[in-house]
């Protein structure tokens, strides 16, 4: 079965999600976006990155912001972090969060994997 942006969406806890993430920007200076792509044709980190971009662009953020890239139709996601924070987690913690996504998005626990990968980015960045 092809898991499409409205079926995942549907499953979301989405006022779980803006809770964890309002707490989460608490204890960073940037924000933190969850987004849900539809089906598209091309190089997935790009699309992440050209994302990134612009949502850099439109908050001020000092290198804190983090996104969460998930394309369903594709079964994949891109998590990316802003300078200011990648100085303070590092590479590793990038890592153990994909590992994270990877392991709740195969069980079909979305909602789940995100609010710990929130959680953990909020913590860690502190």
């Amino acid at each position: 079965m092809v898991m499409t942006k409205a079926k995942l969406l549907r499953s979301l806890d989405r006022e779980r999600l803006k809770a964890e993430i309002r707490q989460a920007e608490q204890r960073i200076s940037g924000e933190i976006r969850v987004s849900i792509s539809p089906v598209f044709w091309g190089d997935v980190r790009k699309a992440a990155e050209k994302a990134f971009l612009r949502m850099q662009s439109n908050i001020a953020t000092d290198g804190n912001a983090v996104l969460f890239f998930v394309v369903p139709a594709r079964r994949t996601f891109v998590v990316l972090g802003g300078s200011g924070i990648h100085a303070k987690v590092g590479q590793q913690f990038w890592q153990q969060i994909s590992d994270q996504l990877s392991a709740g998005f195969r069980e079909g626990d979305f909602t789940n994997s995100l609010l710990l990968a929130i959680a953990a980015v909020g913590k860690a960045a502190a």
